[in-house]
């Protein structure tokens, strides 16, 4: 009786291995060939987008995604944090009796993709106050930086009732981005005409400028202007396009 049951047990634990056996070898080749849902193809050339061509079309950065993914950390640090603006508006002119007058320029145009950029401006009162000039820049931080500076320099002339001066202006510049996309900036400028000269101006500007749209922005400018003869000043309002 006792050999019968040790044999029924013997046969019911084989039953038991032989179909465990079978279920493992009937499913282990399917696992093995089965691809993880977390894997992709890592060959570019075998990648597809399922998007419609207007879509492509009509987004440059998926473009250039497709073409060769970016650095986007480089792009960061050397894409402008700031932009070109023509200007215009009002001008006026404390100092001579509140005279009106325009204000008309370019600020940072670049050249190439370097730090170096070109500005130049014209204002008058027509008649009593005139000046104007170009400067060249080069940002020494990178284009991206929210806080940048730069020595300028150029030629600068102004012409008032009480004294006149033209020559080299040499001074800098710091430009406070507060938006990397030219919505809003602040900046200061200090520089000197004809330095060492006994007809040496100093020029201090400060700057504030806010966007209304993408492309237009409105800002203010006040302007000192220092020398033996008499402190001028002068306050705009500008309308600035940024292309």
């Amino acid at each position: 009786m006792l050999n019968q049951k040790n044999n029924a047990k013997w046969k019911t634990l084989l039953i038991v291995i032989g179909t465990g056996l079978l279920f493992f070898k009937i499913t282990t080749p399917a696992m093995s060939q089965s691809t993880p849902p977390n894997t992709f193809n890592n060959n570019s050339s075998e990648e597809t987008i399922d998007l419609s061509p207007e879509i492509l079309k009509d987004s440059p950065v998926l473009q250039q995604w497709l073409k060769e993914v970016p650095n986007v950390l480089e792009d960061i640090d050397n894409d402008p944090s700031f932009r070109t603006r023509i200007r215009m508006g009002y001008a006026e002119f404390p100092s001579t009796r509140h005279r009106g007058g325009i204000n008309i320029g370019a600020e940072d145009i670049f050249i190439g993709k370097t730090g170096l950029t070109i500005s130049g401006d014209y204002q008058t009162s027509f008649g009593n106050r005139e000046a104007g000039g170009a400067d060249l820049h080069y940002y020494v931080l990178p284009l991206g930086s929210y806080i940048n500076m730069a020595p300028l320099v150029g030629y600068r002339y102004i012409r008032t009732n009480n004294y006149s001066e033209d020559g080299v202006n040499v001074g800098g510049k710091i430009i406070l981005p507060l938006s990397r996309t030219g919505a809003s900036d602040i900046s200061f400028s200090q520089s000197f005409i004809s330095p060492g000269d006994s007809n040496e101006v100093g020029i201090t500007t400060v700057s504030f400028g806010y966007a209304l749209t993408r492309n237009i922005r409105i800002s203010t400018e006040i302007e000192k202007q220092n020398s033996r003869a008499k402190k001028d000043s002068q306050f705009s309002i500008l309308f600035e396009f940024m292309p």
